[in-house]
C-alpha cells in the first residue's frame, strides 16, 4: 500500500531496503547462533577425539578437529578397573532412587503449600526458605549425620537432602499459578478429594514440572561427589565420580614421571592424557544420552515458575 505521497518506485525502494535489512539481521542472526554452538559444543567434541587419539599428539596441539593414531587403550584400562563397575552400580542406585524420593517429597509438599485453603503455608515456606540462606556449616552438619548413624551408609546420599527449597518454590508457583481454581472446586462437586486430584488432575496435567525437576534432581544425585567425600569411608559404597576422581588423581602422579618408572611409568605417562579424557567421557555419557529424550518437557517447563499470572 502506497504512502501518502510516495510513488510505486519509491515504495518498491523502501520495500527492497527493508527485506534487505531484514536478510542481513538473519544472516547475521545465523552465524551468531553457528558461533556460540561452536563454542560450546567444540570442547566436548575435542574431548571425545582426544580420549582415543595419541596422546603425544594430543598434549603437542596435532589433533583439532581429526583423531590421529587411534587407539582404545584408555577405555579399556578404564572398563578393566572393577571399580569403575562398583561405581557405576552405586551411583545408579542413589540416582535412581534418590531421584524418586526427591519427587515423592516434594511434590505433594508443594501441592499442598499451594493450596490457599491450608491456612500454615505461609509460615511453612518461611521455615523452609530460611534454611536457603541460613546452614549450621559442614562440621555440624558432619556431627550431626554422625549422630543419626548415617555416615558411612547409602542413607546419606538421600535422606538429608529429600527435598529441595528451590525446586519446591518452582513446583508450588506452578500448583498455584497453572492449575485453576475452578478445576478443584470442579472436582470437589464430583466428590474428588484431595489425594485424588493430586494424582488424578494435577500430576496428569504437570508432565513439564514433573520432567524438568526430575531431571534437576538427577543431574545432582549423578554429579554429586562431596556427599562420599566427606561422610563415606568403605570403598564398596563409593559412587562413580569418587571412583572417577581417584583415577584422576593416581594418574596425575603416573603423567608426571613418577609411581613405578622404567618402563611401566613411561607406558603410563604416554596413556595418561587418553585415561584422562576417557574418564570425563565416561563420567557424563549417560546424562547426555537422557537428555534427548526429556529435551520436549524440557523446552516446556524450564520457564515454570518464573511468570506470575
Amino acid at each position: 500500500m502506497l504512502g501518502k505521497g510516495e510513488t510505486v518506485v519509491e515504495h518498491e525502494y523502501t520495500r527492497k531496503r527493508v527485506i534487505g535489512k531484514e536478510l542481513m539481521f538473519r544472516i547475521t542472526l545465523a552465524f551468531l547462533c553457528a558461533f556460540i554452538f561452536l563454542l560450546v559444543a567444540y570442547p566436548l567434541y575435542f574431548i571425545v577425539i582426544a580420549s582415543f587419539s595419541d596422546s603425544t599428539l594430543v598434549s603437542t596441539g596435532k589433533v583439532m578437529f581429526i583423531p590421529k593414531n587411534i587407539s582404545f587403550f584408555g577405555y579399556q584400562e578404564i572398563f578393566k578397573d572393577m571399580r569403575i563397575w562398583t561405581g557405576y552400580r552405586n551411583t545408579l542406585f542413589y540416582t535412581v532412587f534418590g531421584t524418586l524420593i526427591n519427587m515423592l517429597f516434594t511434590l505433594p509438599a508443594a501441592y499442598v503449600l499451594s493450596r490457599k485453603e491450608f491456612r500454615a503455608r505461609r509460615i511453612i515456606m518461611l521455615i523452609f526458605v530460611i534454611t536457603m540462606f541460613f546452614n549450621g556449616g559442614l562440621i555440624p552438619t558432619y556431627l550431626l549425620m554422625k549422630g543419626l548413624g548415617l555416615t558411612n551408609t547409602i542413607w546419606v546420599f538421600i535422606l538429608p537432602f529429600s527435598v529441595n527449597v528451590f525446586y519446591l518454590i518452582i513446583a508450588r508457583t506452578f500448583f498455584e499459578n497453572s492449575l485453576p481454581q475452578e478445576l478443584h472446586e470442579a472436582a470437589v462437586m464430583d466428590g474428588c478429594s484431595h489425594f485424588t486430584f493430586f494424582f488424578k488432575v494435577a500430576l496428569p496435567l504437570s508432565k513439564a514440572l514433573v520432567s524438568v525437576i526430575g531431571l534437576y534432581y538427577l543431574v545432582g544425585h549423578w554429579n554429586d561427589f562431596f556427599t562420599a567425600l566427606i561422610y563415606i569411608r568403605d570403598t564398596k559404597l563409593q559412587p562413580l565420580q569418587i571412583v572417577l576422581r581417584d583415577i584422576l588423581l593416581s594418574n596425575q602422579v603416573f603423567s608426571s614421571g613418577a609411581g613405578t618408572g622404567g618402563d611401566a611409568g613411561g607406558y603410563a605417562q604416554r596413556y595418561a592424557d587418553q585415561i584422562k579424557y576417557g574418564v570425563i567421557i565416561v563420567s557424563t555419557l549417560p546424562i547426555l544420552l537422557i537428555y534427548p529424550f526429556m529435551q520436549k518437557y524440557f523446552e516446556k517447563g524450564v520457564m515454570i515458575g518464573s511468570i506470575k499470572g
